[in-house]
């Protein structure tokens, strides 16, 4: 049995230069140790499986996996699974909006026609929960980073789903010249039951460079993390009860890529925006 395949770039217009994500179109018959063993082949940090909506309030169900477990949300495969859906015209844009249904339960999806003719698709982050750490975690997270951390903003563990560990640093360019010990991060990752750490500084008041590190999952670094961006995202604002605030956020570069987000952060929701772009189209045999 042949299935549509997609392989989609996300958080850049440019192919090969954001985060890519294999989209399964059809999983209806595939069992889940089918499923974990296709997203350890493809060997991207996520994969996912498209399956009709179980609730009537969604557009379609997806289920995300990387290559050694299922996730109940990520960001990139959010986005990239809609763009591929829409692309093919599987679903459609009912009043600028659709809805996911996965994991962590329905997720809101916003798409706007960009100029350059692609969709700008925004999801809305779920509520995100957030654990201020504890001293001596604080210590191990420094001592897997290895760089000045801003103890004025405690690091915390924020979970949307996905769980990250959130750090501020002094700037931009510290987060690009970090070299983490993966090793002890993974280790520490799993006694706390994390994808891993999100480390972000800033460029300016509105731009801000961000790495997530995801040793743990056998991903050391994710190229462009939406689920570890809106965990920035919500990290800024409970730590410095911001209003309404909409920043760039660049990601990358230390593994040749060159993606950007949109984060929309206010009092109630916060957003996280990209565009996409297919970069392999074909079939699967199931």
């Amino acid at each position: 049995m042949m299935v549509l395949f997609k392989q989609v770039d996300v958080f850049t217009v440019k192919p090969f230069q954001g985060n890519p994500v294999a989209v399964v179109m059809d999983a209806s018959t595939l069992t889940t140790e089918q499923m974990q063993q296709i997203a350890r082949w493809t060997n991207l940090s996520e994969t996912t499986f498209v399956l009709p909506a179980q609730s009537s309030n969604a557009d379609y169900h997806v289920r995300i996996f990387t290559p050694v477990t299922e996730l109940p949300f990520a960001g990139h495969p959010t986005i990239g699974t809609a763009y591929a859906l829409l692309e093919e015209g599987i679903i459609t844009v009912k009043n600028g909006k659709i809805v996911q249904e996965c994991g962590a339960g329905l997720v809101n999806l916003t798409v706007q026609n960009a100029e350059n003719g692609q969709y700008k698709i925004a999801f809305e982050l779920p509520q995100p929960k957030i654990t201020v750490l504890e001293p001596d975690q604080v210590a191990k997270v420094v001592t897997t980073l290895g760089c000045p951390i801003d103890y004025a903003l405690t690091p915390a563990l924020v979970d949307v789903g996905a769980r990250w560990i959130v750090v501020h640093t002094e700037n931009a360019e510290t987060v690009l010249n970090t070299k983490p010990d993966f090793v002890e991060m993974a280790a520490f990752s799993r006694e706390l039951n994390v994808a891993g750490v999100c480390l972000y500084g800033a460029w300016s008041d509105r731009h801000i460079e961000v790495r997530s590190f995801a040793p743990a999952y056998d991903v050391n670094e994710d190229p462009v993390c939406g689920s570890g961006n809106g965990s920035v995202a919500a990290f800024i604002r409970y730590h410095q009860q911001t209003d309404h605030t909409v920043l760039k956020s660049s990601q990358g570069s230390c593994v040749g890529r060159d993606g950007y987000l949109v984060l929309t952060i206010q009092d109630e929701q916060i957003w996280v925006e990209g565009q996409a772009v297919t970069c392999i189209q074909g079939q699967i045999k199931i």
